[in-house]
């Protein structure tokens, strides 16, 4: 069975406030997404590491670039998403949101550790579980790994 209809067109840019938005990560966003997972290493670690096995300690800008690149097949494939959290321009890659199958849908996100408890970091938690029942056609997701 499908988990998302098949007609379904996921979004590509979606505005969080005027400063920042998420949109499908790329492969070609290793460049700013690696120090972006790799400086909030240990705490995404404690949130993913057990489930997911990731980010490894030694993962290396190839790793990434290579894991990056299965995110973007497996969006083009709807699979799973990587919605990656970007400032207006896309010079920084602040975070992602995780949409993945389960029995209707698994949702996580994080923020870059600098952003850990401030304004962005609550927006963006206000903001995932309205964007998924607005825009998704999930009728009970399930948020955190």
């Amino acid at each position: 069975m499908l988990w998302l209809p098949a007609d379904f067109a996921h979004p590509t840019h979606v505005p969080l406030d005027a400063d920042h938005h998420l949109r499908p990560i790329r492969e070609s966003d290793v460049d700013i997404d690696y120090p972006a997972v790799m400086g909030s290493r240990e705490r995404l670690w404690a949130q993913y590491g057990e489930k997911w096995g990731w980010p490894p300690a030694d993962m290396t800008h190839e790793d990434d670039r290579v894991d990056l690149a299965r995110h973007e097949r497996e969006q083009d494939a709807h699979k799973s998403f990587n919605y990656a959290l970007f400032n207006a321009d896309e010079t920084e890659l602040l975070g992602c949101v995780y949409i993945d199958p389960a029995d209707d849908a698994r949702i996580s996100w994080w923020v870059v550790d600098e952003y850990v408890d401030t304004d962005l970091e609550r927006a963006l938690d206000a903001f995932v579980p309205k964007w998924i029942a607005e825009a998704w056609p999930f009728t009970s997701p399930q948020y955190g790994i």
